[in-house]
């Protein structure tokens, strides 16, 4: 596993773009660029809205999760290739989300995002934290509330599966597969696997071209990707240095290339001065490719 970039606060959301090169969030702060090619890394946008996970959608567009607490605007933002940044949506029958997550576009055109609240002391307008969908008319609906604090999320890319991480540090650890309605909510929940009591459960996940999940999860010396079958067969373990926020597949040459969002390593933290973690973008090389709605 190598550390390509490793100067950020708390990182997230990486997302291959159709030039090859990899975005992702460095949460209250801003949207990285790294570029395989020249090993160079740079702001791709600065006001971020506390960016969180990212995802492209069938036409391009960059589908943003914007959260709560030190400049979150708590909404789902697009930003268009010519780099304008629109609202998506940011409220439900009224209210402002808690802080959206996660996000995962389905082949319809649905956007599928989690709203948990894990951090922030902004008043909370929904009594609830589920899981939200937005209709190709921009109409939002409640995918599910039958969960506790939704996480990570994932569309098969034959659009007929929603995989949710519940990550619920005081209750439900579990990944979950629930089955698409046809107005798109989500039905006939399973349960796949289960986290013992007191492990740190999935956050981001990402789908390789054979539907296999790639789950980042638990902390310490268990901390890794783990990688389960559609049907929540546990196939493979990759250790990671720290608990890890979110993983996905590279394009092209790097279809095989799997980019991790985890802390620096104890032996450079241990030099900082501050005592604060920093976190960065690591790859490593797999056997398998990754599946992308957008860039294929």
């Amino acid at each position: 596993m190598e550390l390509v970039w490793g100067e950020g606060e708390f990182t997230e959301g990486p997302v291959p773009a159709a030039d090859g090169t990899i975005l992702f969030s460095d949460i209250g702060n801003r949207i990285m660029q790294y570029d395989p090619r020249t090993g160079r890394t740079r702001v791709f946008r600065a006001d971020s809205g506390r960016s969180n996970g990212m995802m492209f959608d069938a036409r391009g567009r960059l589908v943003v999760c914007e959260g709560a607490n030190t400049g979150g605007r708590r909404r789902i933002s697009i930003t268009l290739p010519n780099g304008s940044v629109q609202t998506l949506a940011d409220r439900f029958e009224g209210k402002r989300f808690n802080s959206p997550n996660d996000v995962a576009v389905a082949p319809s055109g649905r956007v599928y995002f989690t709203d948990p609240r894990y951090v922030g002391n902004e008043p909370r307008e929904l009594d609830f934290e589920g899981v939200f969908v937005i209709q190709p008319d921009r109409t939002v609906k409640v995918a599910t509330r039958d969960v506790e604090k939704p996480n990570g999320i994932l569309v098969s890319s034959d659009g007929t599966t929603v995989y949710v991480s519940d990550n619920n540090g005081q209750g439900r650890r579990e990944l979950l597969a629930f089955a698409v309605a046809p107005d798109g909510t989500l039905r006939d929940k399973r349960v796949l696997w289960r986290f013992a009591a007191g492990e740190r459960g999935i956050d981001g996940m990402t789908l390789d071209e054979e539907g296999n999940i790639y789950a980042s999860a638990a902390s310490g010396e268990a901390a890794g990707i783990y990688v389960f079958s559609p049907q929540g067969q546990p196939l493979a373990w990759i250790p990671t240095p720290g608990a890890p926020t979110n993983c996905v597949f590279g394009i092209g040459p790097e279809a095989r290339v799997l980019y991790i969002t985890a802390p620096v390593e104890e032996a450079r933290q241990a030099a900082q001065q501050a005592g604060r973690k920093k976190y960065g973008l690591y790859r490593i090389e797999l056997k398998k490719r990754g599946y992308h709605l957008f860039p294929r």
